[in-house]
């Protein structure tokens, strides 16, 4: 049996998404590969909330109005830190 959420992390692929993590970070990039144990994303933001005064969502919503503000060319993020996954298309502004 295929695991649907798989599948729906491979339909993601090719595109920009956002990445919420356990920890204070919030990752904007395109989903280009993933494997067991890591999500691959190039022109990413990496963003640490604890320097800045905004919420995670309104940090999300301005990179989607703004842009994305690409701070690493290549990221590797770690499925077991993963809260949400979604692409930036379908953030509500």
């Amino acid at each position: 049996m295929i695991d649907d959420s798989l599948v729906l992390i491979d339909q993601l692929v090719g595109r920009p998404v956002v990445v919420d993590t356990a920890s204070p970070y919030v990752l904007i990039g395109t989903l280009v590969k993933r494997d067991a144990a890591y999500l691959e994303l190039e022109q990413a933001d990496v963003h640490d909330l604890r320097d800045t005064t905004k919420t995670r969502e309104n940090y999300v919503v301005d990179s989607k109005r703004l842009g994305v503000r690409v701070n690493r060319d290549r990221v590797l993020v770690r499925v077991d830190e993963i809260v949400s996954l979604s692409a930036l298309d379908d953030v509500v502004v």
